[in-house]
């Protein structure tokens, strides 16, 4: 599948979330990439053949002192990465990309809102 058909369904996954997200997500960009980089592998301990959807990079809002965004001191957008390549492998048709892509979505958002792995499972997108 070429990048541009990716991109357009990880869009239709983000614009089917329900408002409630959409109003919680602030200075977030979200990007396409095939697959995570060595580096990230490495610092996420992914062992050979283990597939990664998504990552958020960035500080969670709860982790966010006051000093985040103040006069002089603009982030950068927090970001969340889809990677192309464990959608492909895992999914037989549009539909079932469409809806993993938007588990990873939400699960990614849960980190940027600060939820960890283990409430993530427990709220169903673990």
């Amino acid at each position: 599948m070429r990048r541009s058909e990716f991109q357009r369904i990880v869009q239709l996954a983000l614009d089917e979330l329900p408002d409630v997200f959409h109003d919680a997500l602030q200075n977030l960009d979200v990007q396409v990439r095939w697959a995570p980089t060595p580096l990230e592998r490495r610092h996420l301990r992914l062992h050979p053949g283990n597939d990664l959807f998504g990552l958020y990079t960035g500080v969670s809002l709860p982790n966010r002192t006051h000093w985040y965004g103040t006069a002089g001191n603009i982030p950068l957008p927090d970001v969340i990465l889809i990677f192309q390549r464990a959608h492909e492998r895992h999914c037989r048709t549009e539909a079932e990309l469409v809806e993993q892509a938007r588990q990873t979505l939400l699960h990614e958002i849960g980190h940027y809102l600060g939820i960890d792995e283990t409430r993530l499972r427990d709220l169903g997108v673990g």
